[in-house]
C-alpha cells in the first residue's frame, strides 16, 4: 500500500484520486458534475478503448488517457469509476478489486446476480469500496417519501407504479452496443428499468416475484422496445413497471399508501424532482383532495453520489455488499428476462 492509498485508509485524505473508464457521453457527463466542484474527489486519468476519440475530452479536463491496465496498475490512482457496457461490469470491478483499487461503476452492477455477487465478494474480500450508480438515490424527492412511509404519513405501503420511457431505440444504429441483445436483456431494463427497480426496493424492499412481457415492435434490429412486468413485494405491497424504448421521453413513480398517494415524474429525470402529495381526510373520505406540490433545493445526483462513494472510501466503509440491494437489482432483472421468455411468474432468489 501507498503512502496515499494509507493516509485514505486512515481517514486523513481530502480528495479521493479517481481515473474514469469509459468516456461516452455519460462518463463524460459523471467527469464534469464534480472537476473542479468538489473537494473530496477528483478525476485524474481516463481509460477508454478508442483512445483518440477521448483526448480532446482529456485535454479539456486535465486527464491523460491510458488503457485500462496502466490505469489499474498506477499507484497514485485510488479509485476508478467504470461508465462501460454492461458486460464489461463484473469483470472489470474484480480486476480493479485485486489491484486495489475502489469501484463505482455505472449500473447495473451485472447482468447475472451470481457475477455481481462474485464482484462484490472479490471487494470485499480485498477490502475496497464498491458503490453502484443508482444516483435517484440522492433526490430528495424520493428521500422524502421513505420518511413519510417510515413515519406514517403515507400510512401502510400498498402499491407501487412506474415507468421510464423515450426513444433510446432510435438513437443509437444497429452495430452499436447498446443495440445488442446480450447487453441489454430486457430491452429498456437495463438503461432505463433498474432505476425504477432500485427506487422501489428502496422504499419497498426486496421482490418476492416478478411477471414480465418483453417484445421488440417498432423496428427490425435491436432490443426489446417495449417491456412490461408486474411485482410482488415481499412485505406484501403490489407494483408494476413499463420501459418503453421507442416513444417520447417521460418518466413516472407513484408510491400508494393506505393514507394517501405521492407521485414524481417529468420528462427530464436529472434534474431536481417536484413531488406531487394527495392525502385522505378522514373526517371526509368522499371528498376528493387535490394533490399539494412540494419542491426540494437543487441537488446533482451525479455529483452526490461519486461525493457519497468517496467520503465512504474515505472512512474505509462498505456500500455495496453480500447480499444488498445492488445484486438483488440484477437478479430482478434476470427474473424478468426469464418470466418474459417462459410467460410464467418467476420467483426471485432470495
Amino acid at each position: 500500500m501507498n503512502e496515499t492509498q494509507s493516509a485514505i485508509h486512515a481517514g486523513r485524505s481530502s480528495t479521493i484520486r479517481a481515473a474514469i473508464v469509459g468516456l461516452g457521453s455519460w462518463g463524460q457527463n459523471l467527469v464534469k458534475s464534480v472537476q473542479g466542484k468538489s473537494e473530496v474527489i477528483a478525476f485524474v486519468a481516463g481509460a477508454t478503448r478508442t483512445l483518440a476519440r477521448a483526448e480532446d475530452f482529456g485535454r479539456r479536463h486535465g486527464l491523460p488517457i491510458r488503457s485500462l491496465a496502466e490505469v489499474l496498475a498506477d499507484p497514485s490512482i485510488d479509485a476508478v469509476v467504470l461508465a462501460t457496457p454492461h458486460t464489461g461490469h463484473a469483470e472489470q470491478i474484480v480486476a480493479a478489486a485485486r489491484a486495489g483499487k475502489h469501484v463505482f461503476t455505472e449500473k447495473p452492477l451485472g447482468l447475472t446476480a451470481a457475477e455481481s455477487a462474485a464482484a462484490v465478494a472479490a471487494c470485499a474480500e480485498h477490502k475496497v469500496t464498491l458503490a453502484v450508480g443508482y444516483n435517484w438515490r440522492f433526490q430528495p424527492a424520493l428521500q422524502e417519501i421513505a420518511r413519510m412511509l417510515a413515519d406514517g404519513r403515507l400510512g401502510k405501503l400498498l402499491h407501487i407504479e412506474g415507468n421510464f420511457c423515450g426513444p433510446s431505440a432510435y438513437r443509437y444504429g444497429r452495430d452499436h452496443w447498446r443495440q445488442d441483445r446480450e447487453e441489454a436483456p430486457g430491452g429498456g431494463m437495463t438503461g432505463r428499468g433498474v432505476h425504477v427497480v432500485d427506487a422501489m426496493l428502496y422504499l419497498a424492499g426486496a421482490i418476492d416475484e416478478v411477471y414480465a412481457q418483453s417484445f421488440r415492435l417498432a423496428q427490425d434490429f435491436g432490443v426489446d422496445d417495449t417491456t412490461s412486468m408486474l411485482f410482488r413485494f415481499r412485505n406484501g405491497a403490489t407494483g408494476y413497471l413499463g420501459t418503453v424504448i421507442a416513444s417520447a421521453e417521460t418518466w413516472r413513480m407513484q408510491v400508494f399508501g393506505s393514507k394517501g398517494w405521492v407521485e414524481v415524474g417529468d420528462v427530464e429525470h436529472l434534474t431536481t424532482w417536484q413531488m406531487r402529495v394527495c392525502l385522505l381526510d378522514p373526517a371526509n373520505i368522499t371528498v376528493k383532495q387535490k394533490p399539494a406540490l412540494m419542491t426540494f433545493e437543487t441537488t446533482s445526483t451525479e455529483r452526490a453520489e461519486l461525493e457519497h462513494f468517496a467520503r465512504a472510501v474515505q472512512a474505509g466503509r462498505p456500500l455495496a455488499v453480500p447480499g444488498g440491494d445492488e445484486v438483488h437489482n440484477v437478479g430482478v432483472l434476470e427474473a424478468i428476462v426469464q418470466s418474459a421468455s417462459k410467460r410464467l411468474p418467476v420467483s426471485v432468489p432470495i
